[in-house]
């Protein structure tokens, strides 16, 4: 069964029409490190990539058309939004709410929810994730995905890495968290609704499957707008600074009151609302959120 019918599809789509400044100017950042890329496609990424895919075969549930329909349906109109191929989606056990995905260009990628996601969310805010989720493989984020997993590993489990590593992996810090930004735009695209991606950042937040439909959406981007007023000042920015440096994702407040922002801009209903293929993003070094 066809369900976008009531959505709308964007054949054409490209990474550049929907990528958030701050990925744009971090990703720019990091491709100035020379030989970077080739490093992680050509010695650490297939290494990885054979550790994960093993991992998965053996101790998660690969959906299909026969296995977890449901869910497989979801992706399968999530990628048709995008204008993606599907890759493969595993369920795992885990208690702690997640999802991740990996890929290397040219090879097989997957995403991986844990059921303490799905146990958390309602259909659309899972489909929300996948979409999430698509947006790193849609821009090609999994070079540096890649790098910032080895370094966080490396750096807690490796003798002097705490030395070696620092600089370079608050750079990567720093990118990754850019480009969660991209990705929660691209989980809007596919639920076309900024409300579910702000009830989706606030079950992440301080929700539970006893409380999920307790909470209020609207009390929440309230909560964003208050942080916003409490980090106006100095002192407020270099805490705001301090707090997020070390994170891989930014603050769930940030998220969905930059989600909102961009659900209400010109940009996106230009987008839902023209030929992709004709579209001329405005990607300005001014746009979106500079500060964390």
């Amino acid at each position: 069964m066809d369900t976008t019918a009531h959505k709308t599809v964007l054949t054409g789509l490209k990474a550049d029409h929907f990528r958030h400044p701050l990925d744009l100017n971090a990703t720019t950042t990091l491709r100035q490190l020379p030989g970077l890329d080739v490093v992680v496609r050509t010695a650490l990424g297939p290494v990885a990539e054979q550790v994960f895919y093993l991992d998965n075969i053996s101790s998660s549930v690969l959906v299909s058309d026969r296995q977890l329909p449901h869910l497989h349906e979801s992706l399968l109109e999530a990628c048709k939004i995008l204008d993606l191929d599907a890759p493969q989606l595993y369920i795992r056990q885990h208690p702690v709410p997640n999802a991740y995905t990996f890929a290397m260009r040219g090879k097989q990628p997957f995403i991986v929810i844990h059921t303490a996601l799905i146990d958390l969310l309602n259909p659309a805010e899972i489909q929300a994730v996948i979409g999430h989720e698509l947006g790193h493989l849609k821009c090609d984020h999994s070079v540096y995905l890649t790098l910032a997993n080895l370094l966080t590993l490396a750096a807690s489990q490796l003798p002097f890495a705490e030395l070696l590593v620092p600089t370079f992996q608050t750079q990567i810090m720093e990118w990754v968290r850019c480009a969660e930004f991209t990705c929660d735009r691209a989980a809007l695209l596919v639920v076309q609704d900024a409300k579910t991606i702000a009830s989706l950042l606030m079950k992440l937040s301080g929700g539970s499957p006893s409380l999920s439909d307790q909470l209020n959406v609207e009390a929440f981007l309230d909560q964003a707008r208050a942080y916003d007023v409490a980090v106006a000042s100095e002192t407020g920015e270099v805490i705001k600074q301090i707090r997020t440096q070390d994170l891989t994702h930014p603050l769930p407040v940030l998220r969905a009151r930059e989600i909102d922002r961009w659900f209400n801009s010109p940009e996106y209903q230009t987008l839902l609302n023209r030929d992709v293929s004709q579209y001329n993003p405005r990607v300005s070094s001014k746009g979106g959120w500079r500060n964390w």
